[in-house]
């Protein structure tokens, strides 16, 4: 993984001291900014891998600001932080411009897991044409899965589905998150299309190897991790 230059937007100093010590403890140049104003102008004016933003902040709240940063043409992967963890608060962030969402409290490996899946995202999408986790490879011009050398036979959803998931391969993936950008849904249709699509495709990718690959996070969502990655 590249070193990572990461911009990290929030309103208290306990946190941007606590998040800055975690990311530069892996390897990651952190740019720490306390206000949401000084965030658009430093977002506008240098170029950042992945941009951490915090939701609630005085006189410009994170919603307005990733808003703001989209108005401007800034493009770069933002990973909402908020001790706002409701399904709408999520959709919300979501749908503002955010392209992921993490609810605090939050384990450090999480937060460091989500942002080098927000990155290598980005740069799959601008330049190479396969993701790679461990033994699993996503080929996107081709639409084909691979583990292990071995090609896995998946129906075009199912490819969809993988694909999100190699792009955020380590990293929780809610059920909202799913039905935003692989299903194209802005609302949860109340089915269980979502279990069995990930139950389908965790058994085509699990069978015949050791291993398991998909796991269910109680509560949370899922997350392709595993010995390979």
């Amino acid at each position: 993984m590249d070193e990572l230059n990461i911009l990290h937007v929030d309103d208290d100093p306990q946190t941007l001291t606590a998040i800055r010590e975690i990311l530069q403890g892996r390897g990651m140049r952190v740019s720490s900014v306390e206000s949401s104003a000084k965030g658009l102008a430093t977002a506008a004016a240098q170029s950042f891998d992945v941009i951490v933003l915090d939701r609630t902040m005085p006189q410009m709240d994170g919603i307005t600001a990733i808003q703001r940063l989209r108005e401007v043409g800034v493009t770069t992967p933002v990973l909402m932080l908020s001790a706002l963890g409701l399904s709408s608060n999520r959709t919300q962030g979501l749908d503002a411009g955010a392209d992921d969402y993490l609810a605090k409290p939050f384990e450090p490996e999480e937060l460091v897991a989500r942002i080098n899946a927000l990155y290598r995202r980005s740069r799959a999408a601008g330049h190479s044409p396969t993701l790679i986790a461990g033994a699993l490879e996503c080929h996107l011009k081709a639409r084909t899965a691979w583990r292990r050398g071995k090609h896995i036979a998946l129906s075009p959803r199912e490819f969809d589905l993988f694909r999100y998931f190699m792009e955020n391969a380590g990293a929780i993936v809610t059920r909202e998150m799913l039905l935003r950008n692989v299903w194209k849904l802005n609302f949860d249709p109340q089915t269980n299309v979502i279990d069995v699509s990930v139950a389908r495709l965790r058994r085509k990718l699990e069978e015949d190897f050791p291993t398991p690959v998909l796991e269910t996070v109680r509560g949370a969502g899922y997350r392709l991790m595993s010995d390979d990655i």
